[in-house]
């Protein structure tokens, strides 16, 4: 089989990455699902319940730079076994856990930095190397995976968790990683072609100012990289809120567990769509202006949440919420490879990723301290709207100089 740019390989090594993630993304998702369990097991606050995810996130976040370098130099079947092996081992070790802290450790070292981390930044940088005309829609659809790990895994983990134990059924899930990761990693043996380095190019001029690497947007890289991670923390803190705590909302709210989870599902189903939509988009207008928008919906769906309590009208405000802010990660990595060098491709996206789940781990905890402290969702609502101010900002601004617009120059060293 032909192995160049957009060939039918492209295509397959598109379709292997895409089930690698959403494999690998169950770990993003298991303890939004286990909160209620793991914080009746261990007999802790709901602050303290959440602090595995904020670790994971943390770590998963740390471990994109690193295996992004990782990939870069041995290639993305390599740091795709070592993903296999991160999330079988960490979620048979959080099964095994006698404590909150020892689950902790296993959901971040094992889960965040070597699981998640290996099927994510490095899978997108790659993907990205692959595809020229259609570069948007195929990094939105590899980026789908972790849409459909949170689509698929938590009604899946929910009904395992009513039926045979939490313990039990995170065991199971990481002897199933271990047996099918491996497998899918094989479909990644081919380094990208020799020109897809040249061929792939900083920005064109049909996405604004034209762009030079060294100095994207008038600034030089380090700077474009603060802004987009700064960027990625506030729409990040703002999406995590329902994605982590929807399940344990409902459960205040009267409702039974299983309704939250199917919420959690619905919500990341129509991210899908949004993210494959987004990528479209993307490329039609560019990944600035696809980040404002994602930005700006997201936060008009976040603050839906704030007048409606029953349990109809919580299913539509969670599917409108998916369907509004799945495009804004994706548009991250487009950015990158729009603005940036190409052969930075890993690392750079793996920072700027970095940051997201930098703020997806913030935004996984803070609510939990919020309602400690005050008893309810709402303060913890009306905090992720403020945060995803920030990121409209940045993204105006970085938009604005796109266009030429006389901002001072900016620098901040590489």
């Amino acid at each position: 089989m032909q192995r160049d740019i957009e060939s039918p390989y492209a295509w397959w090594r598109l379709a292997a990455a895409l089930a690698l993630m959403t494999i690998g993304g169950a770990g993003m998702y298991a303890m939004a699902v286990a909160l209620p369990a793991v914080q009746a097991e261990f007999g802790v606050a709901r602050g303290d319940a959440s602090l595995p995810y904020t670790l994971t996130m943390i770590a998963f976040g740390l471990g994109g730079v690193a295996m992004g370098r990782f990939a870069d130099r041995y290639g993305a079947m390599a740091t795709a076994f070592v993903g296999a092996a991160g999330s079988g081992a960490g979620f048979i070790a959080s099964g095994f856990a006698g404590n909150l802290w020892q689950f902790s450790l296993a959901q971040a070292v094992l889960i965040g930095f070597f699981g998640i981390a290996s099927t994510f930044a490095p899978l997108v940088a790659d993907i990205g190397q692959w595809f020229e005309r259609r570069r948007g829609i195929a990094v939105s659809i590899v980026m789908c995976g972790n849409y459909l790990a949170g689509a698929l895994w938590p009604p899946v983990m929910q009904h395992f968790f009513e039926t045979a134990g939490w313990r039990n059924t995170l065991v199971g899930v990481g002897v199933f990683c271990l047996a099918a990761m491996p497998l899918l990693a094989l479909a990644l043996r081919a380094r990208p072609p020799a020109g897809a380095v040249d061929r792939a190019g900083p920005a064109r001029s049909t996405r604004g100012a034209a762009a030079d690497t060294a100095r994207p947007l008038g600034m030089s890289p380090g700077t474009l990289t603060v802004l987009l991670s700064a960027a990625g923390v506030g729409c990040c803190v703002a999406m995590s809120m329902p994605q982590v705590h929807i399940v344990a909302y409902c459960g205040d709210l009267g409702y039974a567990a299983a309704r939250g989870a199917e919420m959690l599902s619905l919500m990341l189903g129509f991210g899908i769509a949004s993210r494959l939509a987004s990528g479209w988009v993307a490329d039609r207008i560019g990944g600035l202006r696809t980040l404002l928008l994602g930005a700006v919906l997201q936060m008009v769906a976040l603050a839906l949440f704030l007048p409606f309590r029953q349990l109809e009208a919580l299913y539509v405000v969670s599917a409108l919420f998916g369907l509004f802010q799945g495009g804004l990660v994706p548009s991250y990595a487009l950015v990158v490879r729009e603005y940036f060098d190409p052969r930075e491709a890993g690392v750079r996206t793996g920072t700027v990723l970095m940051a997201t789940l930098f703020g997806m781990a913030l935004g996984g905890w803070m609510p939990g301290a919020i309602f400690d402290a005050t008893g309810s969702y709402r303060a913890a609502f009306v905090n992720g709207i403020a945060w995803n101010a920030v990121t409209t900002a940045i993204a105006l601004f970085l938009l604005q100089r796109s266009r030429g617009a006389p901002y001072l120059r900016l620098s901040i060293p590489k």
